[in-house]
């Protein structure tokens, strides 16, 4: 009996290699792994749902399930998540040295919607007193002009938005202080490169994020797995398929990580991350499923709504195709 043929389009994650080199193989699924990098993922299966599965930006999806037919469904499979502490970047001239100190800002990022600045924004009016209207926003291409939202929003007017038009890029915004802050995924150009003008906001930013999940219990996730909704009402058995084999192929990482015959990643004290790590966020510190990421979920979909872009508060359980939330016991 011939397999079902689905496309994956996916970067080449530690966690998810065990697919892309085909040692890992879903029950009933020949698939093909597409290698790409995450924003033409995201732009692709967004504006046109060119694969059957694919890596998808958090917030892109929960904005997705508002629409009137939305066309994905997803599994509780995170192939990226990041603290975003150090994602929050300053020009030094323009007098931040806390994270209050960003209120009446102006702040760039390339689109509102992104997962991380959806985290950033929240955890900035959690934790450190930044409401989330306090700053005007300028979204626009960050390295390269021209870049747009990729889904349409209708956000409350208390959310002030400026697009910085077809010229211009944020980097080089944030580099001359033409923005004073930057919330972004991808470390901007000029930091990269050593500008003086411009640095990171919290520069200890390892230190602010163990004292968050320290405090919080939350290791934000970025990144989803989704399925074409035609795919998955037509073959339902494709959702726990894949969520088995996803988790089978990060089972591998796990053990790659904490091999020291030889290391396998270009890490000298691999090891010792590693049992720093697991001392304080345990042995299984980048979960699956619904139920470990129960108050991380249930955080983000609080920001998504308390930000404008999720016209209902949804909760952890609407987001994922119900097959994956439990399976047979012996």
């Amino acid at each position: 009996m011939s397999k079902l043929h689905l496309t994956l389009a996916c970067w080449n994650y530690d966690r998810t290699r065990g697919l892309l080199e085909d040692r890992v193989r879903p029950d009933g699924i020949d698939l093909t792994y597409l290698n790409l990098p995450v924003e033409e993922t995201f732009f692709r299966m967004v504006r046109h749902v060119e694969f059957d599965v694919a890596e998808m930006s958090l917030s892109s999806y929960v904005v997705s399930l508002g629409l009137e037919n939305p066309p994905f469904i997803a599994i509780p499979v995170f192939p990226s998540r990041s603290f975003r502490h150090s994602s929050i970047y300053v020009n030094r001239d323009s007098c931040i040295r806390e994270p209050k100190d960003l209120c009446g800002k102006r702040v760039g990022t390339p689109e509102y919607q992104i997962t991380a600045a959806v985290w950033i924004r929240g955890i900035l009016a959690d934790e450190y007193g930044v409401p989330v209207p306090s700053v005007t926003y300028y979204t626009g291409g960050e390295e390269e002009p021209g870049r747009v939202e990729k889904l349409a929003l209708d956000l409350p007017p208390e959310i002030r938005i400026q697009h910085i038009g077809p010229v211009k890029t944020l980097s080089q915004m944030l580099d001359t202080g033409e923005i004073d802050a930057l919330y972004t995924a991808r470390m901007p150009s000029p930091f990269a490169q050593g500008s003086e003008k411009v640095g990171r906001l919290f520069e200890d930013f390892r230190a602010e994020e163990e004292q968050y999940f320290s405090k919080t219990g939350i290791f934000p996730i970025m990144h989803v797995i989704v399925l074409d909704r035609r795919v998955y009402e037509k073959f339902p058995w494709v959702a726990q398929s894949l969520y088995k084999a996803f988790t089978a192929a990060q089972q591998e990482t796990y053990h790659d990580l904490y091999e020291t015959a030889a290391l396998k990643c270009m890490l000298p004290w691999l090891t010792d991350h590693v049992e720093k790590t697991r001392k304080l966020m345990g042995h299984d510190f980048w979960p699956y499923g619904l139920d470990a990421n129960r108050k991380t979920l249930s955080t983000f979909l609080r920001y998504s709504y308390e930000q404008g872009l999720a016209k209902r508060r949804l909760q952890p359980e609407d987001l994922f195709a119900p097959e994956t939330f439990e399976s047979y016991k012996l």
